[in-house]
């Protein structure tokens, strides 16, 4: 089928373009969000760039803790952060199981290389947290190890922020519902199948097992000096957007301009972590 101009002129019309989406049963509100958010995305990226310059002129040494339960949508923030980042000032750090020879060190010891180094910014995909939650749930550690752990990891914040490193430590909050969603999502995708794991399998098995580790670990590793930032990860795009926004709000970089940002996010969706905080489940 061939169109005229005046045809074409006629679609591109608010009229004809409601029409087209109509026929195509398209979802005019997803559509909206998505450009909203891609938007917002941008303008958030511009100024962590403004941000990483002036981290490095400063010589600021920022470490980023991103946890939560598996397909929280930790990578995928990851990503966006450093998207558009120096790559030479900026690093991602997710570790694999350890080595026999790491198992035999202080716990600590391998993520120590790992830290920012001046003008560095250095992204934890999972950190030393994992001894806080996936391994007692899963049965990856001792009784003792996790309790040494739990006594050692305030002392061992508290020397490097004390030593000037900056610590941001984020907790991507999901709901099991949504969680066996994008379970069964990676499962259909043949490009994200590599994401499954058998910890991921036992995850909603083990759900109530992690949720008691979580808790504790929010609770007693929550520190003045480095406070637990809870992020609402239902919604991914709406996620991202936070934790960028977070960070951000942090730091009085120069020619700053996040105020003219409007985002439109729930007010709840970025908590600091505090006992009293009600997190679905």
């Amino acid at each position: 089928m061939q169109f005229s101009e005046e045809d074409l002129a006629l679609l591109a019309t608010p009229k004809g373009v409601k029409a087209l989406l109509k026929a195509k049963k398209i979802n005019l509100k997803s559509i909206v969000k998505t450009l909203h958010y891609e938007q917002s995305l941008e303008l958030l990226q511009i100024e962590l760039v403004k941000m990483q310059q002036w981290i490095i002129k400063n010589n600021i040494r920022l470490a980023i803790i991103f946890e939560g339960r598996d397909a929280a949508g930790k990578g995928g923030a990851i990503l966006r952060f450093t998207q558009h980042l120096m790559p030479r000032q900026t690093r991602i750090v997710a570790l694999p199981k350890p080595t026999e020879l790491e198992r035999g060190q202080w716990y600590f010891q391998r993520y120590i290389p790992h830290l920012p180094n001046p003008s560095e910014m250095v992204f934890f995909d999972r950190s030393w947290y994992n001894r806080a939650v996936v391994e007692p749930a899963m049965g990856f550690c001792t009784p003792k190890a996790y309790e040494r752990f739990m006594e050692q990891v305030s002392e061992f914040e508290h020397l490097i922020t004390e030593d000037g490193i900056i610590l941001i430590k984020f907790w991507f909050n999901l709901s099991k519902k949504e969680q066996a969603k994008r379970f069964e999502q990676r499962a259909k995708n043949p490009l994200k199948q590599w994401k499954l794991s058998p910890v991921d399998k036992q995850a909603q098995e083990k759900w109530d097992i992690f949720t008691h580790y979580r808790e504790k670990m929010l609770d007693k590793t929550h520190f003045k000096f480095a406070p637990w930032v809870v992020i609402d990860a239902d919604d991914k795009e709406d996620a991202r957007l936070a934790a960028i926004h977070y960070v951000l709000s942090q730091f009085d970089y120069e020619d700053k301009k996040l105020e003219k940002i409007d985002l439109d996010l729930k007010k709840d969706l970025v908590s600091i972590y505090h006992q009293d905080l009600k997190m679905h489940d």
